[in-house]
């Protein structure tokens, strides 16, 4: 009996070292990989950074600047187009420098050739800024026909074959331009090239 209480003793410091192990070891597991005790791994403990989105006014004011851009492109190619039309196709046609026999008459077909393939150019041109602005876009879109109607008109003009038809289709398109853009708040005014852009 005296031989059995040293020995009880001894077994219970031995346990109670035993647990006291096992429970500093447990916590520092759990402390050294930053793991919870419910068996949460590390990185689930650290939040996920917020989803940073751009502010609507930005993208708004974004919207806002590519259709004000959008409408001055499309002003300045009509412009052009209108400008080239009336001075070295409408107004030489009017005063009947086409005509057979007509003093200068060559030199105005070949200006009105490179004319009517200029503002053919810078009518497409036009009709791809309108897709930029909504409101122009939709005022614009039934033109595309007749913009490509004047496709082969640059070759009619420098070869004096083209009639009173064909100045009255360029006349009647770029009309309906302007007015396009009149109605979409892009007012159109006529903007003569230089010579330089007709050859270029």
């Amino acid at each position: 009996m005296i031989r059995s209480v040293p020995f009880r003793r001894s077994l219970v410091a031995l346990l109670l070292s035993c647990s006291v192990l096992v429970s500093a070891t447990a916590c520092g597991d759990s402390g050294s990989d930053g793991a919870t005790r419910t068996g949460a791994s590390p990185s689930s403990s650290v939040p996920a950074p917020a989803s940073v989105s751009a502010p609507a006014s930005v993208s708004a004011s974004a919207t806002a600047e590519r259709q004000r851009l959008a409408k001055t492109r499309f002003v300045a190619n009509a412009g052009l187009a209108a400008g080239a039309t009336y001075q070295w196709i409408v107004k030489p046609y009017r005063a009947g420098t086409f005509k057979k026999g007509a003093e200068g008459r060559t030199f105005a077909l070949v200006k009105a050739g490179l004319a009517g393939g200029f503002a053919y150019n810078r009518l497409k041109a036009a009709a791809e800024n309108a897709k930029g602005d909504p409101l122009l876009s939709k005022a614009v879109a039934p033109l595309t026909a007749g913009i490509e109607s004047l496709r082969g008109m640059a070759a009619k003009l420098r070869n004096g074959e083209a009639g009173e038809g064909d100045i009255g289709a360029f006349e009647s398109v770029i009309d309906s331009i302007k007015n396009a853009g009149k109605s979409a708040g892009a007012e159109v005014t006529d903007k003569v090239p230089s010579t330089s852009q007709l050859t270029g």
